[in-house]
């Protein structure tokens, strides 16, 4: 099989999509970060020194969305038409999960920008509370779902 990234001689490209007809994509990409029952209570009571810890990790969130092309070499930058960030607790993990949904009417996909602003996202947390706890992992960082384009619809089972 041949990479979509690689021309004849093997060679690093990115993909023209100039042929591709627009159509309307969407994709959700989510992740998880768990961490000390500590730095959970200090988030949920907004009670760290940075501020606002979710309210900040869903801004980073939108924005690494939308600068993915900037950070990963081979994709396109696109015109998003939404982006939208959920955050939901997971007090039994003492985490939380991060859900990045990514829309577009276009040639190419948005997973790579879901993908990115979560993990954006969950890093964003870490940087804040990783003086309460250094040993918070991030884990499970997936696509969810995509539909449009040309390989059609996925959903995670």
């Amino acid at each position: 099989m041949q990479l979509t990234h690689l021309d004849e001689k093997d060679r690093p490209k990115m993909v023209d999509v100039s042929d591709k007809n627009d159509t309307k994509r969407v994709a959700v990409a989510s992740g998880l970060i768990s961490m000390s029952q500590e730095a959970y209570n200090a988030i949920i009571e907004n009670n760290t020194k940075k501020g606002p810890v979710l309210q900040t990790a869903v801004i980073a969130a939108i924005m690494a969305t939308k600068k993915t092309s900037d950070l990963i070499p081979m994709c396109h930058p696109l015109l998003l038409t939404g982006i939208n960030c959920d955050i939901e607790e997971q007090p039994e993990l003492a985490g939380f999960k991060l859900i990045v949904t990514a829309k577009l009417n276009g040639q190419t996909g948005v997973e790579m920008e879901a993908l990115t602003g979560v993990s954006v996202g969950l890093l964003t947390i870490y940087d804040m509370v990783k003086a309460i706890d250094k040993s918070m992992i991030i884990s499970q960082i997936q696509l969810e779902e995509k539909s449009g384009g040309k390989s059609g619809d996925f959903k995670r089972n």
